[in-house]
């Protein structure tokens, strides 16, 4: 980090981006835990399931979108407005382990290594540490990265084709020991997917924001080095730990 100043005057705007897009991140990457389907005719949900128990490890691209709705003074024949893009190269290792490796617009890191969650910023040398467990536990990646079933804590909803994909709504079922209803900070979760593989994530709120990441060149499966998601911060970077 050049100064402790300049620390100071970026970080709030970033830490608004990232409060907004964590979830959606880690969601992201916590789908991808899964396998491929052999049938074309089998429903989106029994590829997800599929998916979900018998796929390792894995790895592709990403493209994330925040999407909304036109406001009054815009056109309302362009359906929704992207109004934040960011892509780059996604790893992970069931139960667990995952990079979330952001490229462009600006190059960030989101790291899993079984124990801690590590949000790595480069243009501020920053690195940004907290328990995995409870930064997770507010996600469907909590569930998604464990070796429980997903139909254990998620009632799997058929919803349309589209796109060339078959859509599957996640809805969590309740727990009746849970202090709410519902923790997580999304009303709908789908998931589109195509030949066995998570091809689409559509993640909307209660104001209506639509976040969607699209998954591609998805390799399963593959052999990751033992320090894969081993991280260490760069010479002078300024470490945060986050209890």
């Amino acid at each position: 980090m050049a100064a402790i100043v300049r620390s100071c005057a970026v970080l709030p705007n970033k830490v608004v981006i990232l409060q907004r897009f964590f979830p959606a991140l880690l969601l992201g990457v916590a789908i991808l835990f899964a396998n491929i389907a052999n049938s074309q005719t089998e429903s989106g949900a029994d590829q997800l399931r599929q998916f979900v128990r018998n796929s390792k490890t894995a790895e592709g691209d990403f493209v994330q979108q925040q999407l909304r709705a036109p406001k009054a003074n815009e056109p309302q024949d362009k359906g929704l407005k992207v109004v934040r893009q960011t892509q780059g190269h996604f790893v992970f290792q069931r139960p667990g382990r995952f990079i979330w490796d952001t490229q462009k617009p600006y190059e960030q890191k989101l790291i899993a290594d079984g124990k801690q969650l590590i949000m790595w910023d480069k243009d501020l040398n920053q690195a940004t540490i907290r328990p995995a467990g409870q930064a997770l536990s507010t996600t469907p990646a909590a569930i998604l990265f464990g070796e429980t079933s997903l139909d254990q804590h998620f009632d799997l909803i058929e919803g349309e084709e589209r796109l060339g994909m078959k859509w599957v709504a996640l809805s969590p079922k309740k727990d009746p020991n849970a202090k709410s209803a519902n923790d997580l900070p999304y009303t709908k979760i789908s998931i589109g997917m195509a030949s066995g593989l998570p091809k689409a994530l559509e993640l909307i709120d209660g104001l209506g924001s639509v976040v969607l990441v699209t998954l591609d060149k998805i390799q399963l499966n593959v052999n990751l080095p033992a320090n894969r998601f081993t991280f260490t911060p760069s010479a002078g970077a300024e470490v945060l730990r986050l209890n």
